[in-house]
């Protein structure tokens, strides 16, 4: 609702304006005569006059114009609802083979080749992806559609050339740019290349298909306005970016850039507009790495009202890996989009920061990458389109296409090489970013900010190898001298065939042992009425009554989600199996239960904290537990990818030797011992987001490092359920399991969205992908 369309007011009466009192009017009499004779006229009755009515027309005006905050109420299930008829579309995949006839005639060796394009599709195509797309016919972009973004002069020459046979001229023609080649056909596969961008793009954001892929050369990202630059001559994304805003009804676009070349060109087109969010994560080196300019550092966040909307995170070290670019998404990037809430997102993907490439010099693996588009996936509704930017290694550039758009069709990410800790230069170019940023976005204001002459004045307490303090320092080592002509030929990176030879090796070795594979059921379920026996009969309105898996069964069912589900039969658990976390003595008692009457464990039910009994109550517990295990079974086995297990009574707090907070058997903790005994697994997550912390599975695992135990829970400094201090922040395993016990608690209710969301990226993500390589997640 608009604020202003809407005012409530307690309008007064009409004042004069001098005295601010109420105008009155008397009639008197003589004491001793007869009454004052009237005119007729005063027995009528009086008619207003206009300039009072005018005057009360206008203080009613006034009283209602006075702001009066509006009361909005959201309706939390809106987007819920909003999702129950929502399917998962095709993926998307457009590209044309006479893109392969843009080279460079005079320089076969020029690093943007058609080999990148041709490498791109059988690497696809052998991974059988481009059969299980949507393809989308490629098309040439209209001159309209350029113009937008690009100068009527640049169109014109561009087109001259198109066909132009004359060598000489055409090389000439190219040293007036930087890094740039002219090709008889360049002028219509630019077309191509920009036209196939918006028509993917238009496919996305109409719901054509889902997301996409745009398979397409020459990129795109550098080309300017009235310019062309770094292999770039029409800009595929911010065109396609342009034609959603203004054909497709989209208001918020996120462009992510993580091409290694900083896109000036792009950031250039969206600098003052608010409703493109450019980001873009890339080598800098303080301006000495091209494009070497000024405006690609991270103190460039944009002008007008695009004020805050230009993110760079530049790097100015080589070597950056994994660890380093996932750092840069968790605390930097997935903050601020979740904050945003695009419509779209455009991935200006390039693949030169993939090893091996001469230009990059990064470390960044090819399955990396999957790993970076699959954390947008959850945004703007899905609708993601992925367009084709640099990537010179030809086999690292090939795989990591490869497996950004088996991202896109849903695919399982393949699992990372194990991480180390991010460099001490993409701590600096975080912060810096979070700095410069911090007065724009709610997401970045938990750091303190500190002048230099403050920061004299703090205590100063450092951890080991860790400064207290950051000071942004903006550093430029680049020229800002730009010559009248540049090279054409051998202007290029050249490596050594033993520096070749050994990518090759290394990547050979990264790709034979990242696994592709996965089960053929997406999900699994498991859901059993028989557990709706456990019930406390002295209180039906307790809170965990048997309706809760009841309503979470049904709710599935409307939604159409059990039809698109593998269903499994639910088992009892075993007791050989209860053995492997619980005590014999523990076992036996609730089985005891079972033949108890009434009074006897309502008796018994006392002995514990927040435990009711029933007679059916192990049964119950049984096949909660057993049915947790079953799906264990399936997505280790290989049967399914993932898996629910709808089952009570619950597990968390139930400790080794006792019962607790409803819980019998630790539901969840059993089925990370059984998968470390039974599936041998090495590596576990237990993520815990129930509101209460689970007490019992942290006892279980807090001496084991194979299980990383992450809890987000309601605390009250110790005085909410459980009421332990082992629930605190400071407790973080003993013995081996140190530092495998994560506890993030929450000293006050009212915790939302905003809360759980920093929570994840500032903690669980990192700890998830850098301290522990998980591949088993138990939740």
């Amino acid at each position: 609702m608009d604020e202003k369309s809407v005012r409530y007011s307690k309008c007064g009466e009409i004042t004069t304006k001098r005295s601010g009192k109420k105008s009155t009017f008397q009639t008197s009499t003589t004491e001793n005569g007869p009454p004052l004779r009237r005119s007729p006229r005063l027995n009528e009755k009086a008619k207003p006059s206009q300039a009072v009515v005018a005057a009360k027309k206008n203080a009613k005006m006034r009283q209602v114009s006075k702001k009066v905050p509006d009361i909005v109420i959201k309706d939390i299930y809106q987007t819920a609802r909003e999702a129950k008829d929502m399917v998962r579309k095709q993926t998307g995949i457009i590209y044309d083979r006479h893109m392969t006839e843009h080279k460079c005639i005079w320089d076969p060796n020029y690093p943007e080749c058609p080999e990148r394009f041709t490498r791109v599709l059988e690497r696809c195509e052998a991974l059988g992806l481009i059969s299980r797309c949507l393809f989308l016919e490629a098309r040439e972009a209209t001159e309209n559609e350029i113009l937008m973004q690009h100068s009527v002069e640049q169109v014109k020459i561009l087109k001259a050339t198109s066909e132009c046979r004359d060598e000489e001229f055409l090389e000439e023609l190219s040293s007036r740019y930087d890094a740039i080649y002219f090709h008889p056909r360049t002028y219509k596969l630019s077309l191509l290349s920009a036209g196939s961008a918006i028509e993917l793009t238009d496919a996305v954001c109409m719901g054509k298909v889902q997301n996409g892929m745009a398979v397409v050369r020459p990129p795109g990202h550098h080309a300017m306005k009235s310019e062309y630059c770094g292999y770039c001559f029409f800009n595929n994304v911010a065109l396609a970016a342009t034609h959603a805003l203004t054909h497709c009804g989209v208001s918020r676009i996120l462009i992510v850039d993580w091409d290694v070349h900083h896109g000036q060109a792009t950031q250039q087109m969206f600098y003052c507009d608010p409703r493109v969010v450019y980001f873009s994560l890339h080598r800098f080196e303080h301006g000495s790495f091209w494009p070497n300019l000024r405006e690609s550092d991270f103190h460039y966040v944009g002008e007008g009202a695009g004020l805050g909307y230009n993110f760079n995170v530049p790097l100015n070290n080589v070597g950056m890996t994994d660890a380093d670019y996932l750092a840069v998404f968790h605390q930097v990037l997935l903050p601020m989009a979740s904050e945003f809430q695009p419509e779209l997102i455009l991935v200006s993907a390039g693949y030169d920061a993939a090893i091996g490439c001469p230009e990059g010099e990064m470390e960044v693996t090819p399955a990396c990458y999957a790993h970076l588009l699959n954390s947008l996936l959850c945004l703007a509704g899905g609708k993601v389109a992925v367009i084709l930017e640099g990537g010179y290694c030809l086999q690292s550039l090939a795989e990591g296409a490869a497996l950004t758009l088996r991202a896109l069709l849903g695919d399982p990410c393949p699992l990372l090489p194990s991480q180390g800790r991010p460099c001490e230069g993409i701590r600096d170019a975080i912060l810096n970013v979070i700095y410069t940023h911090q007065d724009f976005w709610q997401c970045y204001q938990f750091q303190d900010k500190y002048s230099p002459r403050t920061v004299g004045n703090l205590p100063n307490k450092k951890f080991p190898g860790q400064e207290e303090h950051h000071m942004p320092v903006v550093k430029f080592l680049g020229s800002g001298d730009k010559p009248e002509r540049f090279a054409t030929r051998n202007c290029y990176p050249v490596q050594s065939h033993e520096f070749v030879n050994a990518v090759t090796a290394r990547l050979d070795h990264l790709i034979a042992n990242t696994k592709l594979t996965f089960a053929p059921h997406r999900v699994c379920l498991v859901y059993d009425e028989r557990m709706m026996k456990h019930k406390n009969t002295a209180d039906p309105s307790h809170p965990e009554k048997p309706e809760r898996i009841s309503a979470i069964f049904s709710k599935h069912e409307e939604y159409g989600l059990l039809k698109r589900c593998h269903m499994l039969k639910a088992r009892s658990v075993s007791q050989e199996e209860l053995l492997l976390l619980h005590t014999q003595e523990h076992i036996n008692l609730m089985q005891e239960t079972a033949c108890m009457k009434l009074q006897e464990l309502a008796k018994k039910q006392d002995d514990f904290r927040s435990v009711y009994l029933h007679p059916g109550s192990y049964q119950a517990a049984c096949l909660a537990a057993g049915s947790v295990l079953q799906v264990v079974d399936s997505v280790l086995n290989g049967e399914s990818r993932s898996g629910v297990a709808i089952v009570r009574p619950p597990g968390h707090h139930a400790e080794e030797d006792e019962p607790c907070g409803f819980c019998m058997f630790n539901n969840v903790s059993l089925a990370a011992k059984y998968a470390i005994q039974v599936h041998g697994l090495k590596r576990i997550l237990l993520l815990d987001w129930d509101v209460h912390h689970g007490n019992g599975s942290q006892h279980m695992f807090e001496s084991d490092p194979r299980v990383l135990y992450l809890s987000i829970h309601r605390y009250d400094n110790g005085s909410f359920f459980p009421g332990s201090k082992d629930a605190n922040y400071s407790v973080v395993g003993t013995g081996k399991g140190e530092g495998y016990n994560v506890n993030i608690p929450w000293n006050k209710s009212g915790m939302s969205d905003a809360e759980y969301l920093t929570a994840f990226y500032q903690v669980v993500l990192p700890k998830i992908f850098i301290s522990v390589h998980c591949f088993s997640h138990v939740t």
